[in-house]
């Protein structure tokens, strides 16, 4: 304090530094007047500083409170606005809390949820794991389990539940993802799988036993022309045994998607109503059929034959659904299936033809609906259904690049969807022409293939039993030997699945060879080797097990379509 009181005893250097602003001198006055007040009152009126204590508590507190209620709001806005549901159950499962999003998967409103124990949510199947995990969840940790929920109405959705046990109240946060789409996408995917699996032994049987159907029926065919009228019924029981056992064969290879197809545009409309009059014959009198078009036309891509198989297939399995009679509805519109619908289908979003099969029968329970196209899966009695009518109509939809959808409950009936893809191009309607008895015969030399013995033997018999000259090979190396040292040659009929050599390879080097060769392919399935342009009459496809009638007719016919393309001098 020298600087104030003795300015003469020192120079005072320092603290007129410290002290040379009057405004600086003013402050610290201050100040100390301020600490001396406080700790004066502080001494004498304790009650006076605590209620000022008091106040800045209260203060604090609101503004903690504050800060609580903006944490709370911030974080139930995550809750409500996250795409998974949400659950906080006590410590006997029982729904405190659920966010909406959890009430919208259930079709439920959420005001209804709470003090409803979860495990009556699962379906009963999954309710003993729901139980067992929920338990484990309430003792700490963390456990996963997928499950079924119950929504509104007995459906039910797939869910993946993540269970975690929460701290100090011995309640169980829940975290549900709606995993059906994935669940339906897997069960397509497995059905895939096993049609594949099958397919491929069915496509091997299929070769072998469809060359024996053709030399049984073929030389039952030869020796019906000279037999007695007693051999001759034996024989047509024989032919028409081979004829059952082709349909056999042909069923497994739709449903594996190896069957040759004839694929063209066919107008789903025309061809379900020229089919209403053998529908009646197959269904029963008291069975009322209705058959509806929304629309005139729609095109699509297709085998005709095997669409018609599709609607047979439906039908037949419709009726025996309704044992007691019925209404069977068979009705076809135009749709645009959307994004969503599409994802349920597996497929892609755009326009499709809708054919619908409806019947009031039974109906199925959602185990045997989720069986249904497994190959040799039947609900019927043995001898009456091999299992394959819903595994062929899976195979030829899904060979049509289409999809199909079942829903039927148990009392309800059921109604089987076929979405198959729209085209643009016009539907050439063709009209079926009877298969003629006779051989149609020729002169022109022949080249033929087919590395089975009997097979080749027979269809060399029956070629030149119709006039033809034949050259016969058992594989490519053969028959382009033979291609060397004839010039003559008219026409290659071969085999599509044979060792080294397919019948597609062994083709164009012969046609490399002998620009403008006509072509028959022969085979029970191509394997994906085979594609024909359907413009191009002189390249086809014979399908085994083929008659005498049919190959020379099919021989015929490309040689007469090659004599028409051949210009005249």
């Amino acid at each position: 304090m020298l600087p104030y009181f003795g300015w003469g005893m020192h120079s005072g250097i320092a603290m007129r530094h410290a002290f040379g602003s009057s405004f600086n001198v003013g402050w610290d006055l201050a100040t100390a007047a301020v600490a001396v007040w406080y700790w004066t009152l502080r001494g004498r009126f304790p009650a006076l500083v605590r209620g000022a204590a008091v106040f800045e508590d209260l203060r604090l507190r609101q503004a903690a409170e504050a800060t609580l209620r903006a944490s709370e709001e911030r974080y139930r806005g995550i809750v409500e606005t996250t795409s998974e549901g949400v659950l906080l159950l006590d410590g006997d499962g029982r729904i405190g809390y659920a966010n909406s999003r959890f009430a919208e998967m259930l079709g439920r409103p959420a005001a209804g949820l709470p003090g409803t124990a979860v495990v009556d949510l699962v379906a009963e199947a999954d309710r003993q794991v729901a139980e067992r995990e929920l338990a484990a969840a309430v003792e700490g940790g963390t456990r996963r389990l997928e499950v079924g929920l119950l929504r509104d109405g007995g459906r039910v959705m797939w869910a993946q539940i993540a269970l975690t046990a929460r701290a100090g109240d011995h309640g169980v946060l829940a975290m549900v993802a709606d995993v059906t789409e994935q669940k339906n996408v897997e069960a397509q995917l497995r059905q895939a799988q096993k049609l594949d699996a099958v397919g491929q032994l069915a496509g091997g049987v299929a070769h072998d036993f469809n060359n024996l159907l053709t030399v049984i029926d073929g030389y039952a065919a030869l020796l019906m022309a000279r037999a007695d009228e007693a051999s001759s019924r034996d024989l047509t029981m024989i032919r028409e045994a081979a004829t059952r056992a082709g349909a056999l064969t042909r069923q497994l290879l739709a449903f594996s998607q190896t069957q040759a197809t004839e694929v063209r545009v066919v107008n789903v409309v025309g061809l379900v109503t020229g089919l209403e009059e053998m529908l009646h014959r197959l269904i029963r009198e008291d069975i009322e059929l209705v058959v509806t078009t929304a629309v005139p036309s729609l095109p699509v891509r297709a085998d005709p034959g095997q669409l018609e198989q599709v609607i047979v297939n439906l039908a037949v399995n419709a009726r025996d659904a309704m044992p007691g009679g019925g209404i069977l509805t068979i009705a076809t519109d135009h749709v645009d299936v959307g994004p969503e619908l599409a994802a349920q289908l597996g497929g892609k979003p755009g326009e499709y033809a809708l054919i619908t099969v409806a019947d009031t029968g039974d109906g199925m329970s959602a185990e045997v609906a989720a069986r249904i196209f497994e190959p040799f899966f039947t609900t019927k009695e043995q001898g009456k259904g091999t299992g394959l009518g819903m595994s062929t109509v899976y195979g030829i939809v899904s060979q049509a690049d289409g999809h199909i959808r079942v829903d039927s409950e148990p009392g309800r009936g059921t109604v089987v969807e076929v979405h198959l893809p729209i085209t643009t191009a016009p539907a050439v309607e063709i009209p079926a022409q009877p298969m003629p008895q006779q051989l149609a015969t020729g002169t022109e030399t022949i080249l033929f293939i087919e590395d089975d013995a009997a097979v080749r033997m027979l269809t060399e018999r029956i070629l030149r039993t119709a006039g033809y000259h034949v050259l016969s090979g058992a594989d490519g190396r053969q028959a382009l030997k033979i291609v060397r040292g004839n010039p003559d040659i008219s026409l290659l009929v071969t085999d599509v699945i044979m060792p080294g050599m397919n019948g597609r390879q062994l083709a164009d080097r012969i046609t490399a060879m002998r620009p403008g060769l006509p072509v028959i392919f022969t085979s029970a399935h191509t394997r994906g080797v085979l594609t024909l342009n359907p413009d191009d009459p002189t390249v086809a496809f014979l399908e085994k097990p083929y008659t005498a009638t049919g190959i020379t007719q099919k021989v015929r016919a490309v040689l007469d379509a090659r004599a028409a393309s051949t210009p005249t001098n």
